[in-house]
């Protein structure tokens, strides 16, 4: 499993190649839920997303043999940029499978980074089954894009910004996925401060891994249309980490409708004047719903900002997208 000195290593390992993003009071969602609240700005992030520390600390983790070659994965959108900006950094090829799923700016982003694109099915699951034939049949690298001891480490360097930046933390609202990030953060957090708690928070419309946690086994789901995109695609049935630790880790599970997530991008426009995607929405959401009490300081992981304009234009006008 991964351990807090994991991921001490992962922080030194990606030095130099991720920034520290910045760890900032809000005075609105302070004053409304009556604790310090603090927003963890991963948005703030080269890649516009926390991904990019656990794709460097993987790629980082393989040898120069198995870099060169190539490197491949499957996302749904911000993993996949991480990947290819950390290959080109690397002097490394990536090929990024994405399903018809992924919104076209964070298409677009990956290949302006020199990546190839392929477009693969409905879902996480149908890119993931071309990843594996590249894997297979052409001998490239696979940079898993949750469930890998290296991209968990990577992500829980995030908590020990957190620690380091608020000593007294008593919650971290986090979002949930495939698991690489709340269970990196949770290991980390958990580490330095046993007492705080961690909660995963994640949308109503097609969560693999609250489903999964609620099973008390890896389930599938479908994947839906949703704002929090990125929380979207399976957990894996054979999932070998994520989903232990987010079960002994995560002290509950939050689910959002897609009204919610759309007032939480809203309040970070209109408020705290950041631009941030659903998925990075969720923390700020849940507490804005009193879908959670904080009892004390308290940080929000706010994943990433990469949305598309036009949907983040709606969504501050008050008209409402298709998923919502």
């Amino acid at each position: 499993m991964v351990t807090l000195p994991d991921i001490e290593e992962a922080r030194r390992r990606i030095a130099g190649h991720v920034v520290s993003t910045p760890l900032l009071r809000s005075q609105a969602l302070s004053h409304q839920s009556g604790a310090p609240v603090f927003l963890k700005l991963e948005n703030h992030q080269q890649t516009g997303s926390f991904k990019l520390r656990g794709a460097t600390n993987a790629v980082l983790c393989l040898d120069e043999e198995a870099r060169s070659r190539g490197l491949a994965t499957a996302s749904t959108g911000n993993h996949g940029r991480a990947v290819a900006h950390a290959a080109r950094a690397l002097g490394a090829r990536a090929t990024i499978c994405l399903s018809a799923l992924v919104p076209a700016n964070k298409v677009e982003a990956i290949r302006s980074l020199g990546a190839e694109v392929r477009i693969v099915g409905q879902s996480q699951d149908d890119a993931m089954r071309e990843v594996e034939r590249l894997v297979s049949e052409e001998g490239m690298s696979f940079v898993p894009p949750f469930d890998d001891a290296c991209v968990i480490a990577g992500q829980g360097t995030i908590g020990l910004e957190i620690a380091d930046g608020l000593s007294d933390v008593s919650l971290v609202l986090v979002p949930l996925s495939g698991g690489g990030l709340a269970s990196g953060v949770a290991a980390a957090i958990k580490g330095r401060r046993p007492q705080a708690k961690v909660v995963g928070i994640s949308m109503e419309r097609g969560a693999a891994m609250a489903a999964s946690l609620a099973a008390g086994t890896p389930i599938e789901v479908e994947e839906l249309e949703t704002l929090a995109d990125s929380l979207g695609g399976g957990i894996g049935l054979d999932n070998r980490l994520t989903f232990a630790l987010c079960r002994d880790l995560l002290d509950e599970v939050i689910l959002l409708s897609e009204d919610e997530i759309a007032a939480g991008i809203r309040h970070m426009a209109t408020v705290e004047g950041e631009i941030i995607e659903g998925a990075g929405a969720v923390g700020i959401a849940a507490l804005l719903a009193n879908k959670v009490r904080p009892g004390g300081p308290t940080a929000i992981v706010v994943s990433g900002g990469n949305i598309d304009p036009a949907v983040h234009r709606k969504i501050v006008d008050g008209i409402k997208s298709g998923a919502a």
